[in-house]
């Protein structure tokens, strides 16, 4: 199946009316690059495995982040922003990957990207996303929780930016008007998800 990756006018931002980007287009592919301090404090959080994939890797900004603290990554997307991305459709890959998975995915993809990484990786590797708090909503994602519950979601307390098409430089010290959370999954983990706060 031939995945939709446009982006839409239409998107759960305008009605929720909850987003900087509510009066405009989506960006095309769903293009929103994450703050590079919310990986930063991701790894004061959590250790990693030295191998990471970030499937997701738009303009790179999260994988910057990991090599400056010596980490391996892969970085695949569908297109290539940076001249070295490689070309992967995280959703259609039969593969495995012997590491943990760091990535924002594309938000329209969120749960698919979260059950495809917890097929891809082996038992006791982590996967971490940067969703929307909102993610943690919804009956089908439920389902999701309930059969493979993150171990924690650290919830951020000052609002992070995620920018459309990677533009940093023009969003200034503008804040998001969006919530988002790190959700951690470690392949087998069973027990309950904690809830806890950072910055």
């Amino acid at each position: 199946m031939q995945n939709d990756w446009t982006g839409n006018q239409r998107s759960i931002y305008v009605t929720l009316g909850a987003s900087n980007h509510v009066a405009e287009d989506r960006a095309e592919y769903d293009y929103y690059a994450t703050d590079p301090r919310a990986v930063e404090l991701l790894l004061r959080l959590e250790e990693f495995s030295h191998n990471i994939w970030e499937p997701a890797s738009g303009g790179g900004h999260i994988a910057a982040v990991l090599r400056d603290h010596g980490h391996n990554v892969r970085c695949s997307d569908i297109v290539d922003r940076t001249g070295d991305t490689e070309i992967v459709d995280f959703l259609e890959y039969d593969g495995t990957f012997n590491g943990d998975i760091i990535t924002n995915p594309p938000y329209k993809y969120a749960k698919e990207f979260c059950e495809k990484a917890l097929e891809v990786i082996p038992v006791g590797n982590k996967i971490a996303m940067f969703l929307k708090l909102q993610f943690l909503e919804g009956k089908a994602r439920k389902n999701l929780f309930i059969n493979n519950p993150p171990k924690i979601v650290y919830v951020s307390s000052s609002r992070l930016k995620c920018v459309k098409n990677g533009d940093f430089a023009s969003q200034g010290d503008t804040s998001s008007a969006v919530a988002y959370a790190w959700y951690i999954w470690e392949k087998g983990y069973t027990g309950n998800t904690i809830i806890t706060w950072f910055n």
